[in-house]
């Protein structure tokens, strides 16, 4: 069972991640409202072994929240979740290493086989 910290400013993806990552046998914590300079603090007290993002969010998006969890912990996994297709930020996203992008709508199936490449 690995520890998966979810960050996701959508309730509806919080749920839906939570059941699909319970479901399938990890620890799930969900971070709500974090902001960039609470990453590395959070990542050193919650030791997870992955980070779930969604990309579009308020304040506090996910190559910020990539960016710094790989300050925090560069070996650590980070998924990001976005509904963007757009080449530049996928561009942005692979060149500060994120560990693989998957696009909404997600199929549980798309993230499970994303899990068993990454833990």
């Amino acid at each position: 069972m690995s520890k998966i910290v979810v960050i996701d400013d959508s309730q509806l993806m919080r749920s839906l991640l939570r059941h699909m990552l319970t479901h399938a046998g990890h620890e799930v914590e969900i971070w709500e409202d974090v902001t960039a300079m609470e990453i590395p603090e959070r990542i050193a007290v919650a030791h997870p072994d992955l980070i779930i993002t969604d990309y579009q969010m308020p304040g506090c998006n996910g190559l910020t929240v990539a960016r710094m969890a790989r300050k925090a912990r560069p070996e650590l996994p980070v998924i990001v979740v976005t509904a963007t297709r757009d080449p530049a930020v996928a561009d942005a996203l692979k060149r500060i290493d994120v560990t693989c992008i998957l696009h909404k709508p997600l199929r549980e199936e798309e993230l499970l086989e994303a899990l068993r490449q990454v833990l």
